[in-house]
This record gives C-alpha cells, structure tokens and sequence, in this order.
C-alpha cells in the first residue's frame, strides 16, 4: 500500500524544484492555498495554507478549528545526492563532448556510472524586463558516464579510487553536439534559448523504479533517500482530521545533503518566521506553545546488510519492512532523547505501528539530519524517525514495501495528536 503512489512522486522528482512542484499537486487538489510571503496573511481556521521558499522548499499547515495551543510539525528534505552543471559545462575532448560536473552531497561515485541519466532543475528566463524560474526536466536518456573497461584497469576490482574531475563526467555526444545543451533543455522547458540568461541543472538517474523479491517484499527507485520521508509524512500529513486546537505543519526542506544552511534549508530561520506569523493572525504568541509543540524530523535510516552485518550496532540495527526507526546519538547527530522517544512510541503504540531503534556503532561516526538544526531556531522536543533502507546515498536505493504503510499510519497519528503539560510538568497525550 502507498508504493505505486510514492514510486509515482519520485518519477515525477527528479530535483528538489519538481519535488515541490509535486507535494504542491497534492496539497492543492486538497484545497489548500498558496500564501506569498510578500503579502498579509489572513488565516481561517480548519483551512490549508502552504508557502514555498526558493522553489525547493515549503512548508505547509492546516489551521486548528479553535486555537493554537500547540505546533505538530513534520519535517523532512527534497534533496538527494547527485551532480550539478557547472556555469560553463561543455567539455569539448576533440572526439565528443561531455559535461563537466562538480558534486552536490556525498554519494557513491560509483552508482553513477553506466546508467541512463539526464537533466533536471530549473531555467531562469529573462522575458522583457521580467526574470522569471522555469522548472524543466528533460525526459530523455542524455547522458551517461562510462567505466573504464577492465582490460585497461585491472585494478578497478581492487578498490579503484575514482576522481571527480576526471572520472565521473558524463558523456553528452558526439563533437557535433557542441553548443547545443541549452538548446535541448530550453526545448523540453519550452522556452528560447536565447532568453535563457542561467541555469541550476542536475543530473537524475533515469533507471525506472521496480518492485521485487520473492514476495514482491522491495522496492528500488532512485532519490528513496529522502522523497519516501517526504511523500510518507505528507500523506499522513494530509489524512489527519482537522485538530482543536493544534496547528498541523508540513514541511519539507531542501539543502539537507549540504548541511541546511541556506535560506531555503532546515537551519535558515523561514521556519520559525513562517510560524511566528501564523500565530500572529491569531493573536497567539509563538514562545508560549512551544513547550507543547512537538517535531518528527523524517530522515530514512541504514538497515542492517545482508552481506556485511558486522556495519550495525548488533542489538540496535533495524531491518527493512520493521515498521518505523527511531534513531538516536549520544552527539546528537540525531535529536531525539528520551522524552521525545516516548512520546513518539506512545503515538505508535496507540497507532498500531511498529517501531525499531537505530544506534550506529560505537567506533564508527553515522550521518546527520535536520532535526538537530532546525530545533536550536525552535527549540521543542525533537525525535528523529526515518523507514529502515539499503544502499543509502547510492544514485539507486531499496526499501521495503511494507514499511511506506508504516510511515503514513505513524505520520497521521503524529498529526492527530496533542501535547499537554500539567502543573507538575509532566507530559500527557
């Protein structure tokens, strides 16, 4: 349940731009309405707003039918690893023409290599006086960067160390293709080239999504890492009833692959602005309902490998299609501590949605996320969840079918619940 859906999203996001473009389908055809940040905010409660920063990020909410006593705020990223086009791109090598890339993230080079990519992102247009963004993907096989065969490099088996520079430049055509990549793009973006004045461009690895197993138990797609989050958390997001006195919020953030801290990432203050604002036009001051606000940073986490088990923490490694991880650190990497657990098990446990725990090992330093960023602008209790995966950050990621089910059941009782605090601060849901 909810695979085909999510498959679906992803195809449709090949970058951050489309993967907002698509969330903000969703959101619309469920009545919700775009607020500009330009403009004075009048808010009605029970209804749906959302707003979009830079193109990659947005955040959207759901009013309460009476007050805001409290925040529910889901957060997760559009970003993933891949290539961006440098501003001159074109490599011109005498026999072909290949595009000359730098990395945007930490992904595994060589995943990228001998597969069907193009490019995606958007276009920025000068008509008139007027500079506007167009979104574009060009949904054709483009490009490709080749290996090097193994008659040239007998070592490529032993542990090859592949440069970015050299190695991992895709192959764009022939020496008579020169010149014309603006041209192809602006065509699939349906413009002129000619009125195209800059570009942010980003390879996507066209391999088509499948379903599998013996039991049909997994899914492969590229970008699961972090668009299952995202389209998980906003389903659950857009299934929840209308709350009392709780504002429901969405959102989903990009540049989480480059740490957040930029004026569209986790780490930037839109999000507290976004939500100062709305409780403004409620007369409500944002201070005051923090300590009974609560946020689910969705980041997906590593399952425990079927051929190299000895990677996990063996009592706190989790597996594809175990319902949702709960993911903590003892640096903080990870948000969530012994509060926010609870809560968030007790949210699940009432939900019927099974959770697992997630540790890396002692002696090995794991990854990070948003949540831990984005709480020091707003500061609330923080648990950190993500679906169990394989192959994280690779251009082609699996996870469990099972587990998109989990993610919506877990996100939509997360939503529909609210926080209080007695006199003797004890937390009650």
């Amino acid at each position: 349940m909810y695979t085909r859906e999510l498959l679906n999203y992803i195809e449709n996001s090949p970058t951050a731009y489309q993967a907002v473009d698509a969330a903000v389908k969703i959101l619309e055809e469920q009545g919700f309405v775009r607020l500009d940040a330009k403009d004075a905010w009048e808010l009605e409660s029970g209804k749906g707003y959302y707003t979009v920063q830079n193109g990659t990020s947005i955040i959207a909410l759901r009013m309460p039918a009476k007050r805001i006593d409290g925040i529910m705020l889901a957060a997760s990223h559009s970003d993933s690893p891949t290539f961006k086009l440098k501003a001159v791109c074109e490599a011109d090598t005498g026999e072909y023409i290949k595009l000359n890339t730098e990395r945007y993230g930490g992904m595994i080079l060589s995943s990228w290599l001998d597969k069907p990519l193009s490019l995606a992102g958007r276009l920025i247009v000068k008509e008139g006086d007027a500079i506007r963004s167009v979104n574009v993907k060009v949904d054709k096989d483009l490009l490709l960067i080749p290996n090097v065969a193994i008659h040239q490099n007998r070592k490529h088996n032993d542990g090859f160390v592949f440069n970015a520079q050299t190695d991992m430049m895709p192959l764009f055509g022939m020496s008579s293709a020169k010149g014309t990549l603006i041209s192809q793009v602006a065509e699939a973006a349906g413009v002129g080239a000619e009125d195209v004045v800059s570009a942010d461009l980003y390879l996507y690895n066209r391999t088509p999504a499948t379903v599998w197993g013996a039991d049909d138990a997994f899914f492969s797609a590229p970008r699961i890492d972090n668009l299952m989050c995202a389209y998980g958390t906003l389903i659950g997001f857009i299934q929840s009833t209308t709350a009392e006195n709780t504002l429901q919020v969405w959102s989903c953030f990009d540049n989480e692959e480059t740490g957040s801290r930029t004026k569209q990432g986790a780490g930037a203050l839109w999000l507290r602005d976004v939500l100062e604002r709305v409780c403004q036009t409620q007369g409500v001051d944002l201070r005051r309902v923090l300590p009974t606000s609560m946020m689910l940073s969705a980041d997906n986490a590593h399952a425990k490998h079927p051929n190299h088990p000895e990677l996990s923490d063996a009592q706190n490694a989790p597996r594809m299609g175990g319902g949702v991880v709960i993911k903590a650190n003892a640096s903080q990497s990870y948000a969530t501590d012994g509060i926010s657990c609870a809560l968030f098990s007790e949210m699940c446990k009432k939900a019927g949605v099974p959770t697992q725990g997630f540790a890396n090992r002692s002696d090995s330093a794991g990854g990070s996320t948003l949540g831990s960023i984005a709480d020091t602008l707003l500061p609330v209790n923080t648990v950190d969840i993500g679906m169990a995966q394989l192959a994280m950050h690779s251009s082609y990621e699996t996870a469990a079918c099972a587990d998109n089910a989990h993610l919506v059941n877990a996100s939509r009782a997360f939503f529909e619940t609210a926080i209080t605090l007695d006199a003797d601060g004890n937390y009650h849901i």
